[in-house]
């Protein structure tokens, strides 16, 4: 089927840098896009021509409306469109505005990122689990920071294990604060990224926006809060039932973290791979899962993580093989060979 469709004013921003948007769609509709002197003639069957066109529609409504698309947001939208045939662009487009994250607009730009975020809106605690760079920690602060500003909750608590140190902060010098600091740094570095500086230190100053580390947080209720707890993968068993136990009225939690960077001394003892196991049929929670195909940062963290996975399924696979080897059956095999290999050797000798 083809179909052509009027050229309207500045559609040429639809297109992205070298056209780079229309090969999102073209690759992912599983169309021709051909551009003419006057028209579009898009090309594919006819409910993915008609995706298409939606797609040119809603960016024409959108422009005329006064929305405007910024750094990248539209290449995300359409990455995000072509993978889950019951959005639109003007519905992402409209769920973005519908939040306020400070002075940043911010688009999922996966469609497990959509996900990560309906599910964030929509249930009380949140599990958001996968590789480095995809997105769960800044999303989980985004979220956070809307709520604050559409006033749903009163503070923002930020708590991250500190690892490293054993928990011993006696061993790093100053404050309790100055103490946990360089662990809650990505944290931090989100904040200051959607508000201003002045802001933040203003709500750090009146506790809107407190900094807890994981092993205080013992004994206490945590009501009108939005929680955030990064680096899961990094409590212990107690840690996390103690986590999450802290949820009071009128209170959100995203627990976030990623199962393949372990510090732990004993990995199987992750509070997070435990809690996955024992909360998966709990009502009310909910579980988003991140795979490389989601990461944001530069396109070589891709490649290496997925490198990292090849790895470990090889070493996997070497380590079977070697078991395999060392079975009894296998050892009186490898015996008899050895012996026929030796006494070919006299022979020839």
């Amino acid at each position: 089927m083809k179909k052509s469709i009027e050229i309207t004013p500045n559609i040429e921003t639809l297109f992205g840098t070298r056209d780079e948007n229309l090969h999102v769609l073209e690759d992912g509709l599983n169309i021709n896009i051909d551009l003419r002197a006057n028209a579009i003639e898009l090309e594919g069957t006819p409910g993915d021509v008609a995706r298409a066109e939606q797609v040119f529609s809603d960016f024409d409504q959108l422009q005329r409306g006064g929305h405007t698309f910024n750094n990248g947001d539209l290449n995300s939208m359409l990455r995000v469109l072509v993978a889950d045939p019951k959005t639109t662009l003007r519905g992402l487009a409209e769920a973005g505005r519908q939040r306020s994250f400070g002075r940043r607009t911010v688009q999922p730009k996966s469609l497990n990122q959509r996900r990560y975020l309906d599910a964030i809106e929509t249930h009380d605690m949140v599990f958001g689990i996968g590789p480095a760079g995809t997105g769960k920690t800044y999303l989980a602060v985004a979220m956070a920071i809307s709520a604050l500003i559409s006033k749903r909750v009163n503070r923002i608590i930020l708590a991250r294990p500190a690892v490293e140190a054993g928990e011993r902060l006696g061993f790093l010098p100053g404050t309790l604060q100055e103490k946990i600091d360089p662990y809650l740094r990505p944290l931090y570095d989100a904040l200051y990224d959607m508000l201003d500086p002045e802001k933040v230190d203003r709500y750090l100053e009146k506790n809107v926006i407190e900094i807890a580390p994981i092993a205080f947080m013992r004994g206490r209720t945590l009501n009108d809060s939005f929680v955030i707890l990064d680096e899961a993968q990094n409590t212990t068993s107690e840690q996390m039932k103690m986590f999450v136990t802290r949820l009071g009225f009128n209170s959100k939690a995203v627990i976030t973290g990623d199962v393949t960077q372990i510090d732990l001394p004993n990995a199987r003892r992750s509070g997070l791979l435990e809690a996955v196991d024992i909360l998966k049929n709990v009502q009310g929670l909910s579980f988003a899962y991140f795979d490389e195909s989601d990461v944001v940062r530069h396109h070589l963290v891709q490649r290496i993580i997925r490198a990292y996975d090849e790895h470990k399924t090889k070493v996997a696979e070497e380590q079977m093989e070697l078991l395999d080897a060392k079975a009894p059956g296998n050892l009186n095999l490898m015996a008899s060979d050895l012996r026929a290999r030796e006494e070919l050797n006299s022979e020839l000798e």
